[in-house]
């Protein structure tokens, strides 16, 4: 409870977010992933999208994309290829060792949220999730214009 009685709702979100979060990074980690090379490749498959079109979905500067690309494919995870449809563009291919990375990831990821929800009793696993889904897909689904908003996180599809 924060304020006046008031349960401080982002102090928990924030937390929550940042244990998962932390979690995921260590458990992924042993693997050789992070969250953010688990969110690019997973968006990448089979999507023919441009980095760019990537950076955009999974919320990651354009920096921090080419970054992370080139961290990719040194691990040969992912190629840019020459789009077949705009041959000024290149799109991101996931190689077949991507693909195995990402089952593996996964299989981790399915393993942690598991384990995390199974922390809560039976009656109040499906009632969290679908509440913070109509939350993101509702009432905070538009971002308020901010004169210095805080930093986004690339955690849209790393955890999820």
């Amino acid at each position: 409870m924060g304020a006046k009685g008031c349960t401080d709702l982002m102090m928990l979100l924030h937390r929550t977010g940042h244990a998962l979060e932390t979690e995921l990074t260590a458990r992924l980690a042993e693997i050789g992933l992070t969250p953010r090379a688990r969110c690019v490749l997973s968006t990448a498959l089979d999507a023919e999208c441009t980095q760019s079109e990537i950076a955009e979905i999974v919320s990651i500067d354009k920096t921090t994309m080419v970054v992370t690309l080139d961290a990719l494919e040194s691990a040969g995870y992912a190629e840019r290829r020459p789009s077949a449809t705009d041959r000024r563009a290149r799109v991101v291919v996931v190689t077949e060792l991507g693909r195995e990375i990402v089952a593996k990831a996964d299989d981790v990821y399915r393993e942690v949220v598991t384990s995390v929800l199974a922390s809560l009793p039976d009656g109040e696993r499906e009632g969290l999730v679908n509440g913070l889904t109509r939350l993101m897909e509702g009432r905070l689904s538009t971002v308020v214009p901010c004169e210095k908003p805080p930093r986004k996180r690339a955690l849209r599809h790393a955890i999820g």
